[in-house]
């Protein structure tokens, strides 16, 4: 076979020699990874325009300033109430204890070559003590933010959401009732183009 030969049957079948038409049938690996996080509230024994939420920023590829609640990987030993109060630490500086959970989001992203398949767990934290500060270096900023700020200040719609339901919540704890499990938050409308936390 002459050289010229050879160089049009390899056009004809580039995977014969892992050309760029080359297709392969390997699937993506999925893995599975649980979170936990929370939405820690200063000022739960006054008025409620003066509580505050301390909100991490993340600045994403684009460059863009996110807001988000603060959350991470749940440590082996570790419950999930146990990283959420550590999270809130490592990443605002703020020591919280639950008060209740405000449910659970999950999604979907790809990294490194994976489909990660994530399920973070949120709690309503209240605020204990600690000053604000943003040494974790995945976080840019930290702040308090007015909790009738939240819904505009949320990058994720999965968030504002629970945000919401940490505002039912607090309207029970405002007028006495008890507050549990506030069960699951899935929101349709999801980013699912999430960054790691």
């Amino acid at each position: 076979m002459s050289p010229a030969e050879r160089a049009n049957r390899s056009r004809r079948n580039p995977r014969r020699r892992g050309g760029h038409g080359e297709r392969t049938n390997q699937r993506m690996r999925t893995v599975r990874e649980t979170s936990a996080g929370g939405l820690v509230v200063d000022g739960l024994d006054g008025p409620r325009e003066l509580q505050c939420a301390a909100l991490i920023g993340r600045t994403d590829r684009r460059g863009r300033l996110l807001w988000s609640l603060p959350k991470g990987h749940i440590e082996q030993g570790e419950t999930a109430e146990q990283t959420a109060i550590r999270e809130v630490a490592e990443e605002t500086g703020i020591r919280g204890s639950v008060l209740a959970s405000l449910g659970s989001i999950d999604y979907w992203f790809v990294t490194e070559g994976r489909r990660i398949h994530k399920t973070v767990h949120h709690y309503l934290l209240r605020f204990q003590g600690g000053e604000l500060s943003d040494e974790d270096v995945e976080v840019t900023e930290v702040a308090w933010v007015p909790l009738a700020e939240l819904a505009s200040r949320l990058a994720y719609a999965d968030e504002r959401r629970l945000a919401e339901v940490a505002g039912e919540l607090l309207d029970r704890i405002a007028a006495g009732q008890e507050v549990g499990d506030a069960g699951s938050a899935n929101p349709d409308n999801h980013s699912g183009a999430r960054e790691n936390g």
